[in-house]
């Protein structure tokens, strides 16, 4: 197969959920014998140094990459609710982009383009007029439902307002349009009643988040026992969730366990977790290798309660024989087992007690972190992934 993706953000370098979850197909397609090209987008949130990408891959990949000004702008915002358009779809529309993807077209022959997040659909047409490709979205989220969420959380009237528009024209715009593509491959087994709401000739298929599972079952040998977090930290639901750990059940914890530390990583720490001074929490920022962080530690705390998906952080950390302490909403999307292979917790009181229970019986820590590894190599093995994703294309193939 011929493969172009178009990329929400670009691929390399794999540091954080959505790239991860890109280049892990990319990669693994590629090895399988197919042919890649990436056109993807830049902004002032992921930018790209190509003198730091390997030649390899940059040959492998074709990577081609067009910026975009995603900030905030306040007039186009009020703009788009007036109108009624979402506003974040009309921030990734873009002409520059348009004539690269024509000019990419028209170079090549392709048998699938792959739209990576709902955010690349404004270029449906483009394509249909300048290819014969079939044209599959690799749905990472449901988008509106994220929006939906934070402006139920919100206690302001004015963003709450602001958050409630925004979501549904977002599912305005989810519901018209992705009915023109010819396949959506879901990350998550929950996301699938939304996108079934579609017209029956949308083929729907799940195509789980994969990971290369190494050939040794070695699991770090942890010391001390520690709490972690790794996330980008300009995605708000990971920042209203850390804030609300920190607030609410931190200052308890730390009290019953004053030796427990928690540590917390990730790209673009706002300046109120920089300055953060409570006790027994270690602001660690952006990590060189996120596997090294994973792995010095032994319970990552995932306190998220808006999103949609699968958070592929849970899936590294469970791969690396973590016990993982999370929401209902943070753990979606994963065919676990509570208290086998991970520990849910939706409030303060249990997440307490999932601590607690773990400092006190530390046993658990490591037959948790054996059983949520094990899970990972059934239903997250890449090679399976790409395999699926493979039939899917010769099934879109087929289609008149």
């Amino acid at each position: 197969m011929r493969v172009l993706f178009l990329c929400s953000k670009s691929p390399f370098p794999p540091v954080e959920g959505g790239s991860i979850a890109m280049n892990a197909l990319i990669e693994g397609l590629i090895a399988e014998g197919n042919t890649v090209k990436v056109l993807a987008v830049t902004s002032h949130k992921f930018q790209v140094d190509f003198t730091k990408i390997p030649r390899e891959y940059l040959e492998r990949t074709g990577l081609e990459t067009i910026h975009f000004d995603l900030k905030i702008r306040p007039v186009s915002l009020i703009k788009s609710i007036i109108t009624g358009e979402s506003y974040h779809v009309s921030r990734f529309d873009s002409a520059e982009f348009k004539a690269k993807l024509i000019h990419v077209l028209k170079a090549d022959n392709y048998d699938v383009v792959q739209l990576e997040t709902l955010y690349m659909c404004p270029y449906i047409d483009v394509i249909r007029k300048n290819s014969t490709a079939k044209i599959l979205l690799r749905a990472h989220n449901t988008e509106h439902l994220i929006w939906k969420q934070l402006a139920l959380e919100s206690v302001n009237v004015f963003k709450k307002f602001i958050l409630s528009k925004l979501a549904r024209t977002l599912e305005r715009y989810e519901r018209h349009t992705l009915p023109k593509v010819d396949g959506i491959a879901v990350i998550s087994q929950d996301d699938i009643p939304f996108y079934n709401t579609f017209s029956s000739k949308t083929e729907i298929r799940l195509i789980p988040f994969g990971v290369k599972i190494p050939e040794t079952n070695n699991i770090a040998d942890v010391k001390e026992i520690s709490l972690f977090h790794i996330g980008s930290m300009n995605w708000i639901p990971n920042q209203k969730g850390i804030k609300w750990f920190i607030e609410e059940v931190w200052p308890e914890t730390h009290s019953k366990f004053s030796q427990l530390k928690v540590h917390l990583a990730g790209r673009k720490m706002p300046e109120w977790l920089l300055n953060c001074n409570s006790n027994g929490v270690v602001i660690v920022g952006e990590v060189e290798n996120a596997a090294e962080f994973i792995d010095s530690h032994s319970i990552m705390i995932v306190p998220l309660f808006s999103g949609s998906g699968i958070r592929i952080k849970i899936i590294e950390a469970m791969l690396a024989g973590k016990t993982v302490i999370s929401t209902a909403t943070g753990a979606a999307g994963i065919s676990y087992t509570d208290r086998k292979n991970i520990l849910i917790a939706n409030d303060k009181e249990s997440f307490i007690a999932a601590i607690s229970s773990c400092m006190k019986y530390p046993e658990k820590i490591a037959e948790i972190g054996q059983h949520a590894k094990q899970l990972v190599r059934e239903e997250h093995d890449n090679n399976h992934v790409i395999r699926k994703l493979m039939n899917f294309y010769d099934e879109l193939k087929q289609q008149n």
